[in-house]
């Protein structure tokens, strides 16, 4: 058994980490900003019919259920129950079988080696101990198999995005660091080490349309996107603070404008394989 070289984050963290996911409705968020996301990183993973995947923070499965689809035996594994349950309800009314654990990304409940492909796509980033969650995707990787991640940049929408709601966001616990950094090639690759070879990264972007105004987008995401909706309502009683929140989902949605609503998130893609 692999022993983690970082510890995971507290319970009381991990609680709170819970909650602000299950706030709003990812899924969302999921099927109408993101649905393209999923199959991307499932092409990229190259899964096959037979083959034994795990999405980790698989949220309502916006990859698990393109691997399904696949042939593949998935299981769809994630910190938020709520999650889990759109996910299991989407996967009935398609007629796919996957297994739904709820599972903590920095200490995956799965012996070594169990998996021909791991993949998180938007998700694991999330985990506030970088290390200790790249150390459980190589260790359920079996050698020879294939670790798939997308993840937003720090300079692309996202990145700006969670940067710019730190001032009113809780104080991050001891040891985590911006989700975000997942989005960056040279911070993936020393998170993985020499427990991968054959890395492939590229950044792309992302085409939004979803949205026709800056307004339309604010209002989406204090309604439905859990890190946007917990800093929100937590200025609630702050009249001033609540529209200060608001005007910089405003003034990033307006920058970030290519016209008519169009924007581009960017995104790291990164494969590698298990040694």
């Amino acid at each position: 058994m692999t022993v983690h070289h970082t510890a995971p984050a507290s319970p009381e963290v991990k609680a709170r980490h819970r909650a602000v996911w299950a706030l709003g409705d990812y899924p969302s968020v999921a099927d109408l900003v993101i649905p393209t996301l999923g199959p991307i990183l499932v092409a990229a993973c190259d899964v096959r019919a037979g083959e034994r995947v795990l999405d980790v923070a698989a949220g309502s499965g916006n990859a698990s259920l393109p691997a399904a689809r696949t042939g593949a035996d998935v299981t769809a594994s994630d910190l938020t129950p709520e999650l889990l349950d759109a996910g299991r309800t989407r996967a009935e009314a398609a007629g796919l079988e996957l297994l739904w654990d709820v599972a903590d990304a920095e200490d995956l409940p799965y012996p070594d080696a169990t998996f021909d492909v791991v993949m998180s796509c938007v998700g694991v980033m999330f985990a506030p101990i970088h290390e200790a969650a790249a150390d459980e995707l190589v260790r359920v990787c079996r050698p020879g198999g294939r670790i798939g991640l997308i993840a937003w940049t720090p300079e692309g929408f996202i990145g700006r995005l969670l940067a710019a709601l730190r001032p009113w966001a809780p104080p991050p616990p001891a040891g985590a660091q911006p989700p975000p950094l997942w989005g960056s090639e040279d911070h993936v690759r020393g998170l993985l080490g020499d427990a991968v070879t054959d890395v492939r990264a590229e950044r792309r972007d992302l085409v939004v349309d979803a949205f026709t105004a800056p307004e339309e987008f604010r209002r989406f995401f204090v309604e439905r996107y859990g890190p946007t909706a917990a800093v929100h309502r937590s200025v609630a009683g702050d009249p001033e603070q609540q529209a200060a929140v608001e005007a910089a989902l405003d003034g990033l949605a307006r920058e970030a404008d290519e016209g008519h609503g169009r924007m581009r998130w960017e995104y790291l893609l990164l494969t590698a394989t298990r040694t």
